[in-house]
């Protein structure tokens, strides 16, 4: 609620004034040194297989992602926000400049980033239960005891007995809880994940949105959320970083006050904080600066 009342002293910057002014203050500061993922003056250029056309999708970005966090990326459509993923899941090398997870630059995909995609992904002739425990067979876990772990995820994804039907049987909700599902199972470290509630309809994407904070709490993963959803942005992110037009840069970070472990849609709604801060991110969104501003961390 200090950042409703922040609002109204400053309204020339806008609901979002005190939360950017912190993102850059001691806070950022720590997450810098504490940074699970850091992108520094990244350029990528997509090159067109057939006409050998090339595209510059990100430009200049940098990028700092603590462990543990949940960051969500929002901007608008065609401003690099599924490159920067795909360059981060490693399928995509940079143009220039470098992405470092843990120290390490990545040069490849890993297993210590799953990635969780708009489609579901799911091959039609396996069960559930075999649909999420394919990554631990194609890595050689024995049979029992990827049944056992698939179980203990698809579990955390509210799918406990559903573990012996196919993917025909399953509503599109449920399809992506066992994409969610699989994902965990493989333990990364990293969730990456491109909007992959795009294709569902609005009251399933707002139980799968509130499934997904409960499943991330326990979890304890550090996730990187792709979204053009201002509303969905807010309600998962521990921070909401947003893009400018492509070629697309992070044009300011900003802070999400809302706990976590109390995020539910009928909470927020009714929160004043919650509609100033959609808002103030959709003007950014509609409106964005040529330039990206200095207050991200």
């Amino acid at each position: 609620m200090a950042e409703t009342s922040a609002l109204k002293q400053s309204p020339h910057r806008g609901p979002l004034a005190r939360g950017e002014r912190e993102s850059s203050g001691r806070e950022a500061g720590e997450r810098r040194r504490d940074a699970k993922i850091v992108i520094d003056d990244l350029t990528l250029d997509y090159v067109n297989q057939e006409t050998g056309a090339s595209h510059r999708a990100v430009e200049h970005l940098d990028l700092r992602v603590a462990g543990d966090e949940f960051l969500c990326v929002l901007g608008p459509s065609g401003c690099g926000k599924s490159t920067l993923l795909s360059a981060i899941a490693g399928f995509l090398r940079p143009t220039h400049g470098t992405i470092v997870m843990d120290g390490r630059p990545i040069t490849g995909p890993g297993a210590e980033r799953g990635v969780v995609f708009q489609e579901y992904a799911l091959l039609p002739w396996m069960t559930v239960l075999d649909n999420a425990a394919l990554g631990l067979k194609l890595r050689g876990m024995p049979k029992k005891e990827r049944y056992a772990q698939a179980r203990r995820f698809l579990a955390i994804a509210n799918l406990h007995g559903a573990e012996h039907k196919y993917p025909h049987e399953l509503s599109g909700g449920m399809k992506q809880r066992v994409a969610v599902a699989r994902t965990l199972a493989n333990a990364p470290e990293v969730m990456l994940m491109d909007e992959p509630f795009a294709a569902v309809d609005a009251q399933t994407r707002m139980v799968l949105q509130e499934e997904l904070c409960r499943i991330s709490l326990r979890s304890r993963l550090t996730v990187l959320f792709i979204t053009h959803s201002v509303e969905e942005a807010i309600f998962l992110g521990d921070r909401v970083a947003v893009m400018s037009p492509g070629p697309g840069r992070i044009r300011t970070i900003v802070d999400v006050p809302f706990a976590r472990d109390a995020r539910t849609w009928s909470a927020l709604n009714a929160d004043p904080a919650f509609n100033a801060m959609r808002d103030r991110l959709l003007d950014l969104v509609r409106t964005p600066q040529s330039q990206p501003l200095e207050a991200h961390a």
